[in-house]
């Protein structure tokens, strides 16, 4: 099973707000395992694991257990993610959480088996129910408090004091900063609940968005669009072989024992898991080097020679065999449509 991720712009931010309250970078980092590096790229992935050791050590080292909270109410999602810049250019609320749940899994992914919805708006005779729907939300109470924190906070910067929440209701049990949770959210919070939720005004999901450019949004969700289709590539064996395999092309070293080793397994444990998924190693191996010669020749106009090196062929005449083998056609003729602007 996947370990559960978290985009790096939550811990990015998460950092910088524990360093401002006098925590120290270096013991950060030392504690939760991440380094700087790690941070660069905001879509990346941090293991969750590891940023749960980061908002601990932000807690201690802050000497203040509502971190979780101060960071819901600190950065609003706009500042953590792509996502939360699609949802700010959303026409109205109710496209907005639509939008949320699409691309959730772009914040915080969690276990293959799990359903890709992580919330559910749920009516009843007391209104609309923003229910937090993901078993990730009732093993990390932190991560339930600042989703709330930051939905309620986040509206309010948009829309002002309009009226959202009603209630809050949690799973886990009252805390010693209770105070803080009456402070951020200023509707009655109900713990030990059934259910992690925000009770909302209906009136709300009607409102429309602040204006926005509907390009941005179609830009911004073809790029979320790829970034879910490389989550979920990682999630399977074949998108992990790949994305090992991908750096190593051009040493030609590529037996399917070294891979194995890379992922922990033996390579009879390899075989058995990419026959789950349909695929063999050495079939992988060819689509991948297909894959990466068009991309190579096409959309990067390199020689067909360096092609040949770049993706494990120690020959050329071996490379443009496979290369017919694939399309039909010459690298160099490839090469040349693309380079006089035929494709």
């Amino acid at each position: 099973m996947a370990e559960p991720t978290i985009s790096a712009g939550f811990a990015k931010a998460l950092m910088n707000l524990a360093v401002s309250k006098g925590a120290s970078q270096q013991l950060l980092i030392e504690r939760s395992g991440i380094c700087l590096d790690d941070l660069l790229d905001q879509d990346s992935r941090i293991s969750l694991k590891n940023y749960m050791a980061l908002m601990q050590a932000g807690v201690e080292l802050c000497n203040e257990p509502a971190l979780a909270l101060q960071f819901g109410e600190a950065f609003s999602m706009p500042e953590l993610s792509i996502v939360g810049l699609i949802c700010q250019s959303a026409e109205t609320m109710t496209e907005a959480f639509a939008q949320m749940n699409r691309f959730t899994r772009l914040m915080l992914d969690s276990d293959e088996g799990e359903s890709t919805d992580w919330f559910e708006i749920v009516h009843n005779e007391k209104g609309a129910w923003l229910v937090l729907t993901s078993n990730i939300y009732a093993i990390f109470p932190q991560l339930t408090e600042s989703a709330i924190a930051r939905c309620i906070s986040g509206y309010r910067g948009t829309f002002g004091d309009n009226p959202f929440a009603k209630a809050v209701h949690v799973t886990h049990a009252e805390p010693s900063y209770r105070s803080e949770y009456d402070r951020i959210f200023k509707v009655p919070v109900i713990f030990g609940s059934d259910k992690n939720a925000v009770l909302i005004d209906e009136a709300c999901m009607s409102l429309e968005m602040p204006p926005s450019n509907r390009y941005v949004f179609g830009v911004l969700s073809e790029r979320a669009d790829g970034l879910l289709k490389s989550l979920e590539s990682s999630k399977t064996i074949k998108g992990q072989v790949e994305s090992l395999l991908i750096p190593i092309l051009h040493t030609g070293d590529l037996s399917m024992e070294l891979i194995a080793k890379k992922l922990g397994l033996g390579r009879q444990a390899l075989y058995r898991k990419l026959k789950t998924e349909s695929v063999s190693y050495e079939k992988l191996l060819d689509e991948l080097r297909h894959k990466m010669a068009l991309h190579y020749l096409g959309e990067k106009k390199v020689s067909v020679n360096e092609t040949a090196y770049l993706v494990g062929f120690s020959e050329p005449s071996a490379f443009s065999r496979a290369f017919k083998r694939w399309t039909g056609n010459s690298p160099s003729m490839t090469y040349q449509k693309k380079t006089n602007g035929n494709f």
